[in-house]
């Protein structure tokens, strides 16, 4: 009888390990692969919290799941980002394949294989989620492995979200009668009036209220026949039985908006997908917790095996500066003092410019510090922009950071004006908020406390690499509950203090002198 596949995936990597010096070390290697392995073995889904942030892995915990996954005698589906399938599979698969003396066949492509494919299906997260959410009869139920799906709540709120944009409503009137051309310019109007009369927000985005929804439940009911494919969508939307979240955004420089709809409950759309096929769930760091309670419960994953890798408290280590004088973000005095704080930051580490990343929130803040840094350093500062080198200063926020921070250089230097804790201006997260509320759960410790941890670890998880040092100017670690956990979410890392600073050279190692 032939050994388990936990068994010779263990005897094969370990002996791998052994006479590859040149991989990159890592210390969860061989029991991320054996529980990969069993997952495959049993049928039976896992959530896999590997620590390291996925983005800036490549080498490291990958090698744990590709050597299962090409050792096990059926087909194994790959979910991961078009960014990583060219190194994967112009490189790292037939490295592995050679070394293994497999063969396995590997299929690329957002169609699903054929029942016959008895090799590795690679597909990004957009497309084989839509092919579950819109066209389940057609993808065969493999077991899956999700390569970062830190951002799967985003990837499916992004699919089932229908939007009509400005030049649809040109293509809805020209599909219908010119009778009715005049009353659906008549709504528009109306709808933007009604929109530029709401109160300012820095997200330009607001809830369509009642009177809102009834107009456009009246345009839908006045042309029927015809609809264009983004009418007819969004209507069958706005028609659903269950509860349905619907805003628009506005472009003010252009006068225009755009109307937006999407399902605010998403465990009834991904639970099924879990039932189909055993999935792997391979994340940097969802949950403070290793059974990652928060996380499954906002994707329907149910009572699944959990494991959560502890980060190395010598090679993952930063140095984290968090200074306790600082005024609280919602007051006055905190803003003309954050600038006054990152000058003399910034002239502490001046003698030796090295890349510098000051994330922050507030946009008019950003364009406030950016000015008043660029007086002192010049270009070096430049503001959400990547054609960078390692002396820039660049000034941006968590988004921008979130989209590029892989084609950027690695910071020495990064400063974080405020926790990037979602803020209940934008009128998205109340509305979420209040779905949390409707199903009277803890709506901060259930999802605006995990959401910002887990943009905070991913944001500084290049800093881990160049132990470099992160500055954190938002005194709520010091003076609110949850920030124990804001700190528990950042270790390893050497506490210092502003005497340190001081002494510390361009490169982060303390001065002697």
């Amino acid at each position: 009888m032939s050994e388990p596949i936990e068994i010779t995936t263990h005897t094969i990597l370990r002996a791998l390990l052994r006479h590859q010096p040149e991989i990159v070390d890592w210390n969860h290697y061989l029991t991320m692969a054996r529980l990969v392995a069993r997952s495959l073995r049993m049928s039976q889904s896992s959530l896999l919290q590997v620590g390291i942030a996925t983005h800036r892995s490549i080498g490291k915990y990958r090698l744990s799941y590709l050597i299962p996954a090409l050792l096990w005698h059926e087909p194994v589906t790959i979910v991961i980002s078009d960014a990583f399938q060219e190194r994967l599979i112009g490189n790292e698969i037939p490295q592995i394949q050679n070394w293994l003396g497999t063969s396995k066949p590997i299929y690329r492509g957002v169609i699903a294989p054929d029942s016959k494919f008895t090799g590795l299906w690679i597909v990004d997260p957009q497309s084989w989620l839509d092919l579950h959410l819109h066209h389940p009869d057609e993808i065969a139920n493999y077991p899956t492995i999700i390569d970062g799906a830190d951002d799967l709540e985003n990837w499916v709120q992004a699919l089932l979200t229908h939007k009509i944009y400005p030049q649809d409503w040109d293509k809805l009137r020209t599909s219908q009668p010119q009778t009715i051309w005049a009353e659906i310019a008549r709504i528009e109007i109306q709808l933007m009036e009604n929109l530029w009369q709401r109160p300012f927000n820095p997200y330009n985005c607001y809830l369509l209220d009642a009177s809102d929804r009834s107009l456009v439940e009246s345009l839908t009911k006045l042309a029927k026949s015809n609809l264009p494919t983004n009418w007819q969508q969004f209507e069958r939307e706005l028609s659903a039985s269950s509860e349905r979240l619907v805003w628009a955004e506005i472009d003010r420089t252009r006068g225009t908006f755009t109307l937006a709809i999407t399902p605010t409950d998403l465990v009834a759309r991904l639970a099924p997908i879990w039932n189909r096929q055993p999935a792997i769930l391979i994340t940097s760091a969802v949950d403070l917790r290793a059974n990652a309670i928060g996380y499954r419960q906002e994707l329907g994953l149910g009572e699944i095996a959990s494991v959560k890798f502890p980060l190395d408290r010598q090679k993952d280590l930063f140095k984290l500066y968090i200074p306790r004088w600082m005024p609280m973000p919602n007051t006055s005095k905190f803003q003309p003092v954050l600038v006054d704080e990152i000058q003399h930051l910034l002239y502490s580490i001046a003698a030796n410019p090295q890349f510098v990343v000051i994330l922050i929130k507030d946009t008019p803040l950003k364009a406030q510090l950016a000015a008043t840094l660029a007086a002192e350093w010049g270009t070096r500062v430049q503001v959400d922009r990547t054609d960078l080198n390692e002396a820039n200063i660049l000034v941006c926020g968590w988004e921008f950071w979130q989209q590029h921070q892989d084609d950027l250089p690695t910071p020495q230097l990064m400063i974080i004006a405020t926790l990037p804790i979602p803020s209940l201006e934008d009128p998205l997260v109340a509305a979420k908020v209040g779905f949390y509320k409707q199903q009277k759960q803890d709506w901060f410790r259930l999802y605006l406390l995990p959401t910002g941890l887990r943009i905070l670890h991913r944001a500084i998880a290049p800093m881990r690499s160049s132990q470099g040092i992160v500055a954190i100017f938002d005194n709520r670690i010091d003076r609110r509950t949850y920030g124990k956990q804001v700190l528990a979410s950042l270790a390893p890392n050497i506490r210092i203090n502003y005497a340190d600073l001081n002494r510390l050279s361009f490169d982060g190692k303390v001065n002697s002198g």
